[in-house]
């Protein structure tokens, strides 16, 4: 992981498919104390809750053999759609002028997701991507490990 320096106009993103906290360094770049500008919920419930047919099956010819056709996984969308919600809000911060610098944490995927949704205006902003889950650590914790990077 690279230096990071966190000056007052450098933001945070943790992130995951259900929850994103918007941090903001309130202190100098050796006194690093976050605090929370905005928080994102976004309920997830587990596919099988979430779709309500059985998985489709379709004739494979003259034969009476029929095959199954895989399940939507519902769960696996709505994170991607989290992502993007996740990435236009950032835009609007971004548009208005709410940072001058990003750090961005979460999963791998979700990582990769949001990365598909930066909008050019945010993405020439990020200064490190850190590819962990830290959603439901104390925001103490984020800045340890920040401060120790």
């Amino acid at each position: 992981m690279a230096n990071i320096v966190l000056n007052k106009k450098t933001w945070v993103i943790v992130a995951d498919g259900e929850k994103a906290l918007f941090l903001r360094n309130e202190n100098d770049m050796k006194h690093v104390q976050l605090s929370t500008i905005h928080e994102m919920h976004h309920s997830n419930p587990a596919t099988r809750e979430q779709g309500s047919d059985r998985p489709g099956r379709f004739s494979d010819g003259p034969s009476p053999h029929r095959s199954a056709v895989e399940d939507t996984d519902w769960h696996e969308i709505s994170k991607k759609r989290f992502a993007k919600e996740v990435a236009d809000a950032l835009y609007g911060y971004a548009h208005k002028g709410g940072f001058e610098r990003l750090v961005v944490i979460a999963p791998p995927t979700v990582l990769g997701e949001m990365r598909q949704e930066f909008h050019k205006e945010v993405s020439d902003r990020i200064v490190s991507e850190i590819p962990k889950t830290l959603t439901n650590h104390p925001i103490t914790d984020i800045q340890a490990m920040l401060t120790a990077s």
